[in-house]
């Protein structure tokens, strides 16, 4: 496989930008031109002695923004751990820096444009969660990995990957066109990793979680929901547990998604929103083609739907359950699961219902698995894709509980465990996985959410608790904010940032402008005002108990009409995407 460069100085002059390969005996300097933005290869007698130079972690890429071409570079990784002998990074801090020397040319209007538009890269990248190596495709399965060509070991990272996954790629779109430039450049995955070594019996082993992402169909948690007209789902992760002892190596895989078929959930001001199933459209068609990727990429599916099976989710549930008998695939199987109805009133022992009906399933599907020797002993030939509402909270608990029951079956097989032994007797070990599973949570909900994960404390001690309700009380809280009041830049953010939208050079008008409604503006106030005169009314009484009762009354009809008139308009009020086309999020 071609590896690509493992640290770079960045050295600028007014000209030019020159990325130099400081791996040991390379010569190799990528050179941007600031003005025609053309890439060449070039050698490091080549750099002005005038030149600028800062160490940079690596390169995200380059994106067109009002004022023009920018670089987009890594500046701080910590190492996460070793896979398989590679090292594995997370980017924790970046840097955008312009070709042009002066953005003087611009309007106020484009300058402020210019400025929002930064702000949504930097809201991306500062979103925790960014990966890479430098010599291992993090994109793929081992099990993908397992089944390739020569031809495409030989690929470099960026031409091997899984597109799904590759976060960066529109930012690296004019590297691919140039092969020469690729050992300059990696993908770049979201979502989360962790690695751990850990003994159990006075055996050392090393287990990690790698939780993948989706760019297709990606954004934030009301505006993003269902499938688009390819099968993508909304929130698509997928998740491989990883285990490595003395050479063998074993890995189990899951996926999560929304429900996909057409449906949205847009904000409202409403606590919970009601979802609504498009009933214009085929659901069929992509409902067919999402499972035919994912029968392609893994084998059997076995459908976990969390939701609950009444009130405003009854109907996603049913839907759910007519497609799946519709479309008549015997590689697909459904099961419904109400995940609130069964755990109520703290019965979480109750989730044991939902594992042994799915045990025989999961025996078949299997996992993959290759001896110290590199022989593949076993494949996986299935995967569970379970979801909830935001394929978060409820999902990840039960994606915790079948990892588990999958690496039980691993570390017996490889020798760790003995027969008979529970994971969950190994106390220091329990710990180490409740907690990491846990951290997984947190991350795809903060991605996709905004807050932590709901329901952490049952996977953090395997028991729900009092503090653990007041915890999801409080992020709920958050949500409810982040989803009606910054959602709608963050889903912007996560468009331009994968090239959903495309920012031209000089734009004179742009969506951000767009006025908004003399609603937005007019009640808020009426409704501020007539609350605090009702309150003013009350701390200062007027000269009879009727006069005061009149005026708290007549302030207090104002202050709740006007609410009421601000919730009937809810959408009018919530923070909405200005970029992407409606029918696009719906």
């Amino acid at each position: 496989m071609a590896s690509t460069y493992e640290s770079f100085n960045l050295r600028t002059t007014p000209e030019k930008f020159y990325i130099e390969a400081c791996d040991d005996g390379s010569e190799d300097v990528l050179a941007i031109d600031r003005v025609s933005t053309e890439m060449t290869l070039t050698v490091r007698r080549d750099i002005p002695a005038s030149a600028e130079t800062r160490p940079v972690c690596g390169l995200m890429g380059t994106i067109r923004l009002v004022a023009g071409m920018y670089l987009v570079v890594i500046t701080k990784k910590q190492k996460v751990g070793d896979l398989l002998g590679h090292a594995v990074w997370k980017a924790l801090d970046f840097d955008i820096i312009s070709y042009k020397k002066t953005i003087l040319h611009l309007t106020d209007n484009q300058m402020q444009d210019n400025k929002a538009f930064l702000s949504m890269i930097n809201s991306v990248l500062h979103t925790d969660g960014f990966y890479f190596a430098t010599d291992y495709d993090l994109t793929h399965t081992l099990q993908r990995l397992a089944n390739t060509s020569p031809e495409f070991q030989e690929m470099s990272l960026l031409e091997r990957a899984d597109q799904r996954f590759v976060w960066n790629g529109h930012l690296l779109r004019e590297f691919m066109a140039q092969p020469e430039l690729h050992k300059f450049v990696y993908p770049v995955i979201h979502g989360f990793i962790t690695m751990k070594s850990c003994c159990i019996n006075g055996k050392v082993f090393e287990w990690s979680i790698i939780s993948r992402r989706s760019c297709f169909r990606a954004g934030v948690r009301y505006y993003v929901r269902g499938i688009d007209s390819e099968g993508h789902a909304a929130n698509y992760v997928e998740t491989e547990q990883i285990v490595q002892f003395n050479s063998a190596k074993a890995s189990f895989v899951q996926t999560r998604g929304s429900i996909p078929f057409y449906w949205s959930q847009r904000p409202n001001l409403k606590y919970k929103p009601k979802p609504q199933i498009n009933k214009t459209v085929n659901h069929l068609d992509g409902f067919q083609r999402h499972f035919d990727s994912q029968i392609i990429l893994y084998g059997r599916q076995v459908i976990l739907n969390l939701i609950n099976q009444k009130g405003s989710e009854k109907p996603l549930e049913m839907a759910f359950d007519k497609m799946v008998t519709s479309l008549g695939n015997g590689m697909i199987k459904y099961i419904a699961f109400d995940f609130h109805k069964e755990c109520s009133r703290m019965r979480w022992h109750r989730l044991q219902i939902l594992l042994d009906m799915v045990a025989e399933m999961q025996d078949e599907s299997g996992y993959f698995l290759v001896d110290a020797d590199g022989k593949v002993l076993l494949n996986q030939e299935g995967t569970f894709r379970s979801n909830c509402m935001d394929c978060l909270d409820r999902t990840n608990v039960i994606q915790s509980l079948l990892a588990r029951r999958s690496l039980q079956s691993q570390l017996r097989k490889m020798g760790v465990l003995h027969t008979g032994q529970q994971i969950e007797e190994q106390a220091d070990f329990e710990k180490v996985y409740k907690n990491a599973w846990a951290d997984n949570a947190d991350a795809c909900a903060k991605q996709y959410a905004g807050t932590g994960a709901l329901k952490t404390d049952f996977t953090r001690t395997g028991k729900r608790t009092q503090w653990g309700l007041l915890m999801d009380g409080w992020n709920s809280m958050i949500r409810y904010y982040k989803n009606n009041f910054s959602d709608g830049f963050r889903q912007d953010s996560i468009d331009v940032f994968l090239g959903n939208y495309a920012v031209e050079e000089a734009d004179w008008t742009t969506p951000l402008r767009d006025p908004k409604d003399w609603k937005f503006l007019t009640l808020p106030i009426i409704m501020v005002v007539a609350f605090s005169m009702c309150i003013i009314c009350l701390l200062m009484a007027g000269d009879t108990w009727t006069e005061t009762l009149a005026y708290v009354l007549f302030w207090g009809t104002a202050s709740v009409v006007t609410g009421g008139l601000i919730l009937f308009n809810g959408r009018d009020f919530v923070d909405a995407p200005k970029l992407v086309q409606k029918e696009k999020l719906d």
